[in-house]
């Protein structure tokens, strides 16, 4: 009999000891049992400093509980850390794309590279900067050659922030630095109506003058350089071929731009022509 009891007693004790969560609670039981002991052994025998004691010995209990159930579930935990740092891994590829655009949302706010409505270049992409959020930046399409709206909208990722060079261009929204090239044989020398082509330049953007060099000259005191114009510029080159290249750069309104274009090619061509007819 006494064996048999031993026996039971032992095999008891040994489901326990292997019930963890039974083992961790009878931890909890004996660990705070010997504290409410402690406790009343030090009110009952200190005077002084028995609050700091106490302090002390609630500090040690909570420590030795969390080392006690650290070592008891030690191989739970383990495989607990591994799980889920292999679900977080999973979870920051599965989206890595989202993850990057609230970066770059975040890039954009402390940063402040632009404001609705700038005129911005993102990589290869021009428009009018019309709303952002979290996920994406949204452009109203821009001809950038024509200085006019495509009527088509953009929709950019904010991960493209991060990886592409942002070019602010709002300056360009009033004023633009218009460059245009005419290119022409070489049976007539530029020269000889290089003067009156200079003088129509002039006459087309006088009305605008005095307004273009206030402009001008905010735009160097904002960016600190030195830009052309506001007078415009005509210079003579020629290409690989060695035909004749009549370069102009115009500092003018935006929607004027194209208009002053294709006046001044009108009147290159019509000198052209008087001169090749006269030679």
């Amino acid at each position: 009999m006494l064996l048999s009891a031993g026996a039971n007693v032992s095999s008891i004790v040994e489901v326990l000891i292997e019930n963890k969560a039974v083992l961790s609670i009878g931890l909890i039981l004996l660990v705070m049992l010997t504290k409410l002991s402690l406790v009343k052994f030090i009110k009952r025998k200190d005077k002084q400093n028995k609050r700091l004691k106490i302090n002390m010995v609630n500090n040690a209990v909570t420590v030795f509980i969390i080392i006690g159930l650290f070592n008891i579930w030690s191989l739970e935990i383990q495989k607990f850390a591994f799980s889920i740092a292999a679900f977080v891994v999973a979870i920051v590829l599965a989206t890595r794309e989202f993850i990057q655009c609230f970066i770059g949302f975040l890039y954009i706010i402390s940063t402040r590279p632009f404001r609705i409505g700038d005129w911005v270049q993102v990589g290869n992409h021009y428009g009018e900067v019309h709303s952002t959020d979290w996920a994406k930046l949204t452009l109203l399409e821009i001809n950038i050659d024509a200085y006019e709206y495509t009527g088509k909208t953009l929709y950019l990722p904010n991960s493209q922030l991060i990886t592409s060079a942002i070019k602010n261009l709002n300056f360009l929204k009033r004023y633009a630095m218009h460059h245009f090239t005419v290119t022409r044989d070489g049976s007539v020398n530029p020269f000889s109506f290089l003067d009156e082509l200079h003088k129509k330049a002039y006459e087309y953007c006088a009305d605008f003058k005095e307004v273009a060099i206030r402009y001008n000259q905010l735009i160097e005191s904002r960016l600190d350089i030195n830009i052309a114009g506001p007078d415009p510029q005509i210079h003579v080159a020629t290409s690989d071929v060695g035909d004749t290249q009549i370069l102009f750069t115009i500092f003018c309104p935006t929607e004027r731009a194209m208009d002053i274009e294709q006046k001044l090619t009108a009147d290159l061509m019509k000198f052209w022509f008087e001169q090749q007819k006269n030679s």
